[in-house]
């Protein structure tokens, strides 16, 4: 038995949200209008609607956009529409945090409170908007009584963190509209931009300009690689790209054929660069190699690692560098499809993507026939699929599933997604950063690209600079460089603090000391030194930071973002939130010694039992931080004696 909201029917916005996306509909089995004579006898529809059933989060964003929530009646036509059992389908809008599914106006600001907003003031930030608009997700009042159109809620890192603290402004309706905000200064900025003024932002070329230089410090630098075009050349346009040396690596590749790529991307020795660090050109090789035809390329630009915006430059500013280096990838594996899975949160970056595949397919760039091969042109095409706030997503296999309409819950492997990916067939999955490396190599060789770092660390690293440093922002620097440069190289610390501790690679990363400042950055390197590069993520803190609120909001934010499939991180992440309470509150169970025992287990049942990399990790900053700090000082009060006797 299926749960439905009977009598729920869409409103006439809502219909038309949804028919623009998947087209009128044919009869009253899929939504339209019942006709006896037709339908009586007959239904419609069937496999070729359950065929669409990808389309669910595109058409949930659809209504979404529109009308800024999903109503049970959008829900139900949408259900209808693609033969989505509704109870399923509710099981998938209520996954994403970015779906709501309670009435709330159209314009919402979601307010950053995550790590590196946190640094910069975002707590204060929030309680002045408590103060000056009320609770979060309360419909700010007119002067005359009435709501307005407007409210602020709560958000995870939103990727702007060198823009600390920062917001994004969503107003739903025919077309959506949205603004990023940073660094915000006070609650009036958010009260202003909810009733649409936002042109203290960015509005000007200069202004524009003067922000890209805040998130690209090194921006027009000699020496750059994979941020070389960022600030001198147009984002927005072809020509520009081209004269800059823009799509030579893909004539370069056609001039090598699939297997010379391979072989060149294997020579210098890429490896991932989202974190797990497995090399790119052994992937390349295994889907090229795969017995099924029909093949994927999929662009993993779900950055949601707090801490982490690399890939939200690179997107924003060097787009065609990315739609180039994905179509090279379709040429060495034999895919004649690829889909950037791009975070919801980067609306800016959507645009200049859509623009450059847009501009790539009319040049003849993509589409039915790529000239240049000598046997009529090859076949690969890209379309944006959009995700919708889930952390999860960003594990390559929850991210197919959430592609193809589902929960985004990861698979267990094997199979791997080499042999058996999205839509069951053989996938290439590469985020932005390592994609952004393919040009490079082919117009400069495998062997100079391996030239560029240290034998087991080849080329550059992007790294996102946050937190109490003077020039916060994404740094481009060969890897063997020491964490002491690239904080020089920022600038510092800000207003002449005192450096106490940094976060490398995010909330699923770990602490390192201050005396820390000679490790290289490179992959050896940390791993000697028990630590992690991960996404990049370099969060400073000083020695006024709290340490402990650190803590716990990696805690929450790893409770909140825990899909719930497997039992150890549902529980685990949970209990270890509650932990930290009961030290935060100096009511540990027993005394600190047993609460540190109680977390070692903790955390090696995640790190053991987890079926993905989440709960895996969830522990590790956490354990780094109570390895090197005391994050909640003071003699402890009295033991919690409830959980004494229920333990003992």
């Amino acid at each position: 038995m299926d749960i439905q909201v009977h009598g729920a029917g869409p409103t006439a916005e809502e219909r038309a949200a949804v028919d623009e996306l998947l087209g009128a509909a044919s009869s009253g089995w899929d939504g339209g209008e019942r006709d006896i004579a037709r339908d009586g006898r007959s239904a419609r529809a069937g496999r070729a609607a359950r065929d669409q059933r990808e389309l669910l989060l595109p058409a949930l964003h659809a209504v979404q956009d529109r009308v800024g929530w999903v109503s049970e009646g959008a829900l139900n036509y949408i259900c209808r529409r693609l033969t989505v059992p509704p109870a399923d389908a509710w099981g998938v809008v209520t996954f994403y945090h970015l779906f709501a599914t309670e009435p709330r106006p159209r314009t919402v600001a979601h307010v950053c409170d995550d790590l590196a907003c946190r640094l910069r003031g975002a707590e204060r930030l929030c309680a002045e908007l408590e103060d000056e608009l009320g609770p979060a997700g309360e419909a700010q009042a007119e002067s005359n009584g009435t709501p307005s159109n407007g409210t602020w809620l709560r958000s995870p890192c939103l990727g702007l963190c060198e823009r600390a603290p920062a917001a994004l402004v969503v107003h739903a309706g025919a077309i959506r509209e949205t603004a990023t905000l940073g660094p915000i200064r006070d609650a009036l900025t958010i009260s202003r931009a909810l009733e649409g003024d936002t042109t203290e932002f960015f509005t000007q070329p200069a202004q524009r300009l003067q922000a890209l230089r805040r998130s690209v410090p090194q921006a027009g630098s000699a020496g750059l690689k994979l941020l070389s075009r960022v600030g001198s050349v147009d984002p927005t346009s072809l020509d520009a790209y081209r004269s800059s040396g823009g799509y030579a690596a893909l004539q370069r590749a056609i001039e090598l054929g699939p297997q010379g790529v391979v072989a060149e991307l294997a020579a210098s020795k890429l490896v991932g660069r989202g974190g797990a660090a497995f090399p790119a050109g052994r992937k390349w090789e295994a889907v090229a190699r795969a017995a099924d035809k029909t093949r994927y390329v999929i662009c993993n630009a779900d950055e949601s690692e707090p801490g982490t915006f690399k890939d939200r430059v690179l997107l924003e500013e060097d787009p065609f560098a990315i739609v180039e280096a994905m179509t090279i990838a379709g040429f060495a594996c034999g895919a004649e499809a690829g889909i950037v899975y791009l975070r919801g949160e980067y609306p800016h970056a959507e645009v200049r993507l859509r623009q450059a595949i847009a501009a790539a397919r009319a040049a003849g760039l993509l589409g039915e026939k790529i000239a240049g091969d000598g046997s009529g042109g090859f076949r690969f095409d890209i379309e944006i699929r959009r995700g919708a706030g889930a952390y999860i997503c960003g594990e390559e296999t929850a991210l197919f599933n959430s592609i193809e309409g589902l929960r985004g819950e990861p698979r267990s492997k094997p199979p791997f997604p080499v042999e058996v990916g999205v839509f069951s067939k053989p996938t290439l999955v590469n985020n932005v950063e390592t994609l952004a490396n393919v040009p490079w190599i082919l117009r400069e060789g495998g062997a100079a690209f391996a030239a560029t770092g240290t034998p087991d660390s080849s080329g550059t690293k992007l790294f996102c600079l946050s937190g109490e440093v003077t020039r916060p922002g994404l740094y481009e620097l060969p890897f063997g460089a020491t964490l002491g440069e690239l904080l020089a190289l920022a600038g510092g610390m800000l207003d002449g603090k005192e450096l106490f501790a940094v976060l490398l690679g995010g909330a699923a990363g770990s602490f390192v000391g201050r005396d820390r400042l000679a490790l290289p950055l490179t992959f050896e390197g940390t791993r000697a030194a028990g630590t992690t590069l991960g996404s990049g993520v370099v969060l400073v803190y000083s020695t006024e930071a709290d340490l402990g609120d650190a803590l716990l909001r990696i805690a929450e934010f790893f409770r909140h973002e825990s899909c719930g499939q497997c039992v150890p991180c549902r529980v685990g992440t949970v209990r270890q939130l509650e932990l930290l309470q009961r030290l935060k509150r100096q009511t540990p169970i027993g005394d600190r010694a047993r609460e540190m025992a109680l977390f070692a287990e903790l955390a090696q049942a995640m790190r053991d039992a987890s079926i993905c990399g989440l709960g895996q990790t969830a522990s590790t900053a956490i354990a780094s931080g109570l390895a090197l700090f005391d994050p909640f000082p003071g003699r402890p009060a009295m033991p919690d004696r409830a959980h004494l006797e229920e333990g003992s």
